[in-house]
Order: structure tokens, then C-alpha cells, then sequence
């Protein structure tokens, strides 16, 4: 059973930084695409960034210059750096597995930025 556990989510102020790790456990599966999605409150779930197992990325309009987004293929991880943090930011994040036929979902990290 294939397991995306998250970390690095909490309370920072506007103009701040995070790192949210992201790793998969469980299998020798290799994920074709890893990445980071969030849901604020009321809202639908937007795409944040994602990375190819070839490091090809592609991240939302909102996050473009701000959000860098890295991952380690041996140890099946993958990192979002978050700087210039705004309060619109403020959401759960999920992070993202996809493979061959299958997509795996993290249980979501509570990111908060306070203005």
C-alpha cells in the first residue's frame, strides 16, 4: 500500500517561508508525476506545482516566482519551498502521486499565514 506522508505545514506571517516535504513509502513504485495541490476554505482544490520523474515542472499562476517545487527520485520525495508567503496562501495542502493508471493523495498539511 503506497503512503504520501506530509510535513513542514504551520503558522508563519506574511512575507515568510515554508518547506513542505512530501514523502512515499510503502512500495517500489515509481511516481511519473509528484506535486502539490491546495483547498482553502469554500474553495475548490487548485493545482500549486508539479515535477516529472525528468524535472520538467509546470505550478499555478498565483504561485509562479514565489513556490519552488524539487524532488529526490531515490528517495521518492518531493519539496515545496514557499517564499513571499501571502495570507491568500492559507489553505491545506495535498501532496500528489501519479503514476501508470493510478493517483495517490497525501492526508493534507494545514498551511496558515497571518497578515
Amino acid at each position: 500500500q503506497v503512503q504520501l506522508v506530509e510535513s513542514g505545514g504551520g503558522v508563519v506571517q506574511a512575507g515568510g517561508s515554508l518547506r513542505l516535504s512530501c514523502a512515499a513509502s510503502g512500495s517500489a513504485f515509481s511516481f511519473m508525476i509528484m506535486g502539490w495541490f491546495r483547498q482553502a476554505p469554500g474553495k475548490q482544490r487548485e493545482l500549486v506545482a508539479t515535477i516529472t520523474n525528468s524535472g520538467s515542472t509546470n505550478s499555478g499562476d498565483s504561485v509562479k516566482g514565489r513556490f519552488v517545487i524539487s524532488r529526490d527520485n531515490a528517495k521518492k520525495t518531493v519539496v515545496l519551498q514557499m517564499n513571499s508567503l501571502k495570507p491568500e496562501d492559507t489553505a491545506v495542502y495535498y501532496c500528489y502521486g501519479r503514476g501508470v493508471g493510478v493517483t495517490y493523495w497525501g492526508q493534507g498539511t494545514q498551511v496558515t499565514v497571518s497578515s
